[in-house]
């Protein structure tokens, strides 16, 4: 797609070193022309929103076979002095496969954009090297048409929690009727951030039933008290794995810290925790959504002592 550069140079009215921007952005597009260039908001880590200039499309990456990879790339106002924030851009029938270059939300993570240096690094060079690593891992899989559209729908109700809407609400104002629908949610964990997912869930009316796994000896008992003295409608407060049985969501809040002086320590002393509360949750909620509100690291653990392959997880 040709680059309407006189738009393009109002669009980064507020760009430091506009005319080098857009110079790089040429070469960008004579390169790839299949791709699409943007001005969107941009939600960083600490909450904070910035309109910035982004660019998608995909490029060729041989592996046995040529595929053709779509990412999306997100210029910093202070570019080229600062390197792009890059993601992966799957559509709705690709995986992505976390691995040494790519997380589980699709940020991409390369030597080239550790040591960016200007004039050394460019975009060019940047996507080159992107080609090379995929080419050694590729970062995408494609899923059957079966987990695909269960995928979308598990999605699709996650996207309705976070706006206050249920599977249930839906179907009433298509069908006016409540066949049997039964949207359970389980919060595994009674710290403060497992009673905080409770009350926002309950808050939000998003569940016929939400159950809190108090899994601790004590610690958390003052909030699990409050939650019983306060009656919060449709929460069931347990200690059984079983209580969690058919549930849609899973939220995972606990972790282990211990002694911990390296990340190694910490990842190690999640083992055993992990071991033991994966299996279960997925024993009992075999087609469920996992929500792991914790480290990156403890979903690397979640994946690999979760021996149903029903589950689906995300990381928050």
């Amino acid at each position: 797609m040709a680059l309407a550069e006189e738009a393009l140079r109002r669009q980064l009215g507020k760009y430091k070193f506009r005319d080098l921007t857009i110079e790089e952005l040429k070469n960008v597009s004579k390169t790839y022309p299949n791709f699409t260039f943007s001005m969107n908001t941009y939600t960083f880590k600490d909450g904070s929103q910035k309109d910035l200039l982004n660019f998608s499309g995909t490029v060729p990456v041989k592996y046995g076979n040529s595929y053709n990879i779509p990412i999306h790339l997100w210029i910093l106002d202070s570019h080229p002095f600062a390197p792009p924030i890059c993601f992966l851009k799957p559509t709705a029938n690709m995986g992505i496969s976390v691995g040494k270059h790519v997380d589980a939300r699709g940020r991409i993570y390369l030597p080239y954009l550790q040591n960016w240096s200007h004039p050394k690094s460019t975009l060019i060079g940047l996507i080159k090297e992107m080609i090379a690593k995929f080419e050694e891992e590729l970062p995408l899989y494609s899923l059957s048409s079966s987990d695909a559209a269960r995928q979308s729908e598990l999605l699709s109700y996650i996207a309705k929690i976070t706006e206050g809407e249920t599977d249930m609400k839906s179907r009433s104002k298509i069908g006016g009727k409540n066949e049997g629908c039964f949207n359970k949610i389980t919060v595994v964990g009674a710290g403060d951030l497992g009673i905080a997912c409770v009350l926002a869930v309950a808050a939000k009316d998003v569940a016929d039933k939400v159950v809190l796994l108090d899994l601790s000896e004590g610690a958390a008992k003052g909030g699990t008290m409050d939650l019983e003295i306060f009656a919060v409608p449709n929460v069931e407060i347990s200690k059984d794995f079983s209580s969690s049985a058919d549930s849609k969501v899973v939220v995972l809040t606990v972790n282990s810290l211990g002694n911990a002086q390296t990340y190694l320590d910490v990842i190690q002393s999640n083992v055993d925790l992990f071991r033991g509360i994966i299996p279960a949750v997925s024993h009992y909620s075999q087609n469920a959504v996992l929500l792991v509100a914790s480290h990156p690291g403890m979903l690397v653990l979640c994946i690999m002592f979760c021996p149903s392959p029903g589950f689906f997880f995300a990381l928050f």
